[in-house]
């Protein structure tokens, strides 16, 4: 290989192999890499919790229709819904951005579009309480019991990994 050729393949992989030992250095190593100290403490329905509760064939074919059915429905509802759902985005930012670029600021129409969003959040929240009543249903009360205390013991773990990252700050 003659030095013109060698020269340009350095030229090529040096700058891939730096770019992937750099990235490999910041974590971007595996699909958990990206995950916030919100996401490692949400509460609700966690998968690993559940896997803990010796859950039967029964159950388990229960929760896998239940998670199936689910979103099947969203994703029928999201078709369904796609155009008029992007009207109301385009909508809501247009109304957001008459409310702050306006020369003064009108108090009024800023709460009444907060409590828009808000009631919005609340409807999904109350939505997603239910589907979450549905799934836990399933269980028997004692399977009830241990996953309230498994969920207590990860309060616990996130409670005292967020107070270590509080006092490194």
């Amino acid at each position: 290989m003659n030095t013109a050729k060698k020269m340009v393949l350095a030229a090529v992989v040096l700058p891939l192999t730096l770019g992937t030992a750099s990235a490999w250095a910041f974590g971007g190593g595996g699909k958990d890499n990206h995950k916030g100290p919100r996401d490692e403490c949400r509460g609700g329905l966690d998968r690993g919790i559940m896997r803990q509760l010796d859950l039967t064939e029964e159950q388990q074919a229960q929760l896998k229709e239940m998670r199936e059915a689910g979103r099947d429905e969203m994703k029928a509802k999201f078709k369904e819904n796609f155009e008029s759902h992007q009207a109301q985005m385009q909508a809501h930012r247009a109304s957001v951005q008459a409310l702050v670029l306006a020369d003064t600021f009108d108090q009024a129409a800023a709460q009444e579009l907060a409590k828009q969003m808000v009631d919005q959040q609340t409807e999904r929240r109350v939505k997603m309480l239910e589907k979450e009543h549905k799934m836990l249903s399933v269980l028997t009360p004692e399977q009830k019991a241990k996953f309230v205390e498994l969920q207590q013991e990860r309060a616990t773990e996130c409670g005292e990994k967020m107070q270590k990252r509080m006092n490194k700050n």
